[in-house]
């Protein structure tokens, strides 16, 4: 099994993931936007590192088991964790109940319950 295939796998669940949590809870969807933005910054620093931990070689790919598209030194197989991950993580908080506003007063409300008419903020 080469590089692309197990990705094709990783990636596949992730997708799936995403696709029953947007299903079951349809605001998960701004979880994704959020995701969006970490992911472009995950990426620039996969680009980074991974052509640093190539280039002093302290990871080698077997040429046999990668497509040969590159990002510098770096396979483009590298890139697919970061995209899984950015498609799985958001995906299991919505399942997770996550995306659910808390009850008001609640721990962890971003609206502080108001003080009762007479008392001191």
């Amino acid at each position: 099994m080469n590089y692309l295939e197990l990705n094709t796998i990783f990636l596949g669940l992730a997708v799936a993931a995403a696709a029953v949590a947007l299903w079951r809870r349809p605001a998960a969807g701004r979880l994704y936007a959020a995701s969006a933005l970490a992911l472009a910054a995950v990426l620039v620093l996969t680009a980074v590192f991974d052509n640093i931990m190539i280039g002093v070689g302290l990871v080698a790919y077997d040429p046999a088991l990668i497509n040969g598209a590159f990002v510098g030194i770096a396979p483009v197989e590298d890139f697919a964790y970061p995209v899984a991950a950015a498609l799985l993580l958001p995906a299991v908080w919505a399942l997770l109940g996550g995306d659910t506003p808390r009850a008001a007063g609640g721990r962890g409300t971003a609206h502080p319950a108001r003080p009762a008419e007479g008392q001191d903020a």
